[in-house]
């Protein structure tokens, strides 16, 4: 009798480990979903000309209270990656954050102000929809990497102003709660006009490129002022490709308009590529942010 509750015990310990395992196994985009999370992949925000804007979202399964949401916008020069690229959520999962991981047009599909349309297209979904998602429209928080570091700043800077709305009316009372900007580009005209010009940021504004006026409207400096949301920077100052010079430059600006900012200086850091542990450190200065602005709780 004792053999069979030995092996009965034994069956439900590997029955726990099987689960487990299924539990901290990858998604189909490599993302790693905890058990009380639910995911809706591909979810549509937006069609365009034959284009289909999609995004992955990843929200808490029960919260007693709407929760904060960080729209996560990946890189690559405004012309290249994918969301479906994106990884690194498990801070933010920990700590009850929903995420919203878009795609967006690159300038093989659309030009400039393309890319702005959609991050505030996704702005939009999530206001209309924060109810039915259980997500807090106060509490989002918009993120990128270089290219998508100058759209999430686009996207949060922009605010009420609906100049690259595709609906109009929707966002009249939008409260961007704070931007997350890991090193992207803030002034657009000093990035594309001069001798230290982008190609990508040239080509992504293509036969806009000698028209001054319209690079002010997708450059994120062009809209700090004292209702600028609180800003994160994370920045290298061995970047090559968008000069440090820019966090430092914006920091200046929100500085002068009194908005809550913090650069965090990335010692020997270049553009990408970063070891673990300058990794490790970008993760924590994120969460300690959010913290501090108590749009999520302490562990």
């Amino acid at each position: 009798m004792w053999i069979i509750k030995k092996m009965i015990l034994l069956f439900a310990s590997l029955m726990c480990l099987v689960a487990v395992a299924a539990q901290n196994q990858p998604n189909k985009y490599g993302v790693v979903v905890p058990e009380n999370y639910i995911s809706k992949l591909d979810v549509v925000y937006a069609r365009e000309s034959g284009w289909t804007g999609k995004m992955d979202l990843y929200i808490p399964k029960s919260s007693a209270k709407p929760v904060p949401v960080v729209i996560n916008i990946h890189g690559g020069g405004w012309a290249r990656n994918s969301k479906e690229k994106e990884r690194g959520f498990g801070s933010l999962f920990k700590h009850n954050v929903a995420v919203a991981n878009m795609s967006y047009r690159l300038t093989g599909t659309a030009t400039a102000p393309a890319a702005v349309e959609d991050v505030r297209s996704v702005l939009t979904y999530l206001v209309r929809h924060a109810h039915r998602l259980n997500i807090d429209p106060d509490k989002i928080i918009l993120m990128g990497s270089s290219a998508g570091g100058h759209l999430a700043l686009m996207g949060g800077y922009l605010q009420n102003n609906n100049i690259y709305d595709r609906n109009k009316r929707c966002l009249r009372n939008l409260n961007v709660a704070a931007v997350i900007d890991k090193c992207g580009v803030a002034d657009m005209v000093a990035f594309t006009v001069g001798g230290m010009y982008y190609k990508s940021a040239v080509r992504w504004l293509g036969e806009r490129i000698n028209d001054i006026e319209f690079i002010e409207t997708v450059s994120p400096m062009t809209y700090v002022n004292a209702h600028t949301p609180p800003t994160l920077m994370l920045h290298g100052d061995r970047d090559d490709v968008v000069p440090y010079q820019q966090s430092q430059d914006l920091k200046a600006a929100l500085d002068d308009n009194h908005v809550y900012n913090r650069l965090v200086t990335l010692h020997g850091a270049g553009h990408s590529g970063h070891d673990q542990a300058t990794k490790a450190r970008m993760r924590d200065e994120i969460i300690r942010f959010l913290t501090d602005l108590q749009l999520i709780d302490h562990e």
